[in-house]
């Protein structure tokens, strides 16, 4: 039976004071989440990023010169409280430690990718990415069955845990590295990220999580669906307080500790929505963005295959240095289109059923 800290703090305390039963409300809790993992971590990081390993810049990347001795890996500071705040306001569920410690995983193997001179290998970051990936998986589905519901199906789908990991773990991994690639720009791939998961987080309480809703557009309810959402919700929270001093001109970096983390983190909320088709709708851009340049590259690394050879991957870089745009142009167009694409896609993805 899940516990949680703060729902028994409020039940012990509400015999004193009436408005200690907040504490067993959801929307307070996810707003409490959201506040203090947004303000901690923007009242920490200028305090500690002294702290933190200097970035060198990186070949080929555009304006790469204009980060270097700045410092970098700010995930290995705002992701343990992003951990701390979930464990203090999400109610208690072994399958939610399991989770947490997936991404304290990913944010360590990053940590140490960006402290090493030169990083690590792309293969050796790509397995070690990979069975991070099948263990969060495991973690989702407990081994058990799993209800998905996929489009232009009307009726969820039951599918056995094999078959669950097995489309699981590559699109956590797709996830992970998308959103690595997307880190590039000051504020774009946070900005991005807490975009996406706040529509994860919405989606979460407000439909899969809402039995009549869930039950109105006919996709199957998640009894954790509101549980998923504060989780959802403080990782927003402390973007929002790392985006203050990312912005342009960025003061520092979140490095890979905070890009693989993240990028984890949406993987495996899109899988707890129940639809894995749902990254292509909340996270389109940063998948053209990232993921596009990881299939050329596979393309023409293992199977000689060249294609897309005028545009530079990423494609904020492409459009920075063939296009002209700035950074900021590149932020505020990258935003828009996925602002304005996901509320449209998810309209289709829901009724177009």
């Amino acid at each position: 039976m899940a516990t949680q800290l703060l729902y028994y703090l409020g039940d012990y305390l509400t015999a004193v004071a009436g408005p200690f039963r907040l504490f067993s409300s959801y929307i307070f809790l996810a707003g409490l989440g959201t506040a203090l993992g947004a303000i901690v971590t923007w009242w920490i990081l200028p305090r500690y990023w002294r702290l933190l390993p200097k970035d060198h810049g990186r070949e080929y990347a555009i304006d790469a010169e204009k980060s270097i001795g700045k410092p970098i890996s700010a995930g290995i500071l705002f992701i343990p409280l992003f951990v701390v705040v979930s464990l203090l306001v999400v109610p208690f569920d072994w399958k939610f430690l399991e989770i947490l410690m997936c991404v304290t995983a990913a944010m360590v193997v990053g940590y140490l990718d960006d402290k090493a001179q030169g990083g690590w290998s792309e293969y050796r970051l790509g397995a070690i990415d990979l069975v991070i990936a099948f263990l969060a998986s495991m973690a989702i589905c407990q081994m058990d069955e799993y209800v998905i519901w996929l489009p232009l199906y009307k009726d969820p789908i039951t599918i056995p845990p094999v078959l669950f990991l097995l489309g699981a773990t590559p699109l956590i991994w797709i996830s992970v590295n998308a959103t690595n690639c997307t880190d590039g720009v000051d504020g774009l791939s946070a900005s991005l990220s807490s975009m996406s998961t706040l529509f994860l987080g919405g989606i979460l309480y407000g439909i899969v999580g809402h039995a009549d809703i869930s039950a109105y557009l006919l996709v199957p309810h998640y009894e954790q669906g509101a549980d998923w959402a504060i989780i959802a919700f403080v990782l927003v929270g402390c973007l929002t307080g790392y985006l203050w001093h990312n912005s342009y001109p960025s003061a520092v970096l979140m490095g890979d500790s905070g890009s693989r983390p993240i990028g984890l983190m949406l993987g495996i909320l899109v899988l707890a929505c129940g639809n894995p088709f749902l990254i292509l709708v909340v996270a389109f851009v940063v998948l053209v963005n990232g993921a596009t340049g990881m299939l050329k590259v596979v393309l023409l690394r293992f199977f000689k295959i060249g294609i897309f050879s005028s545009i530079r991957y990423p494609l904020h870089d492409h459009v920075r240095h063939n296009m002209g745009w700035s950074n900021t142009q590149v932020l505020v167009r990258f935003m828009l289109l996925q602002a304005v694409g996901t509320p449209l896609l998810l309209v289709l993805l829901l009724k177009i059923r």
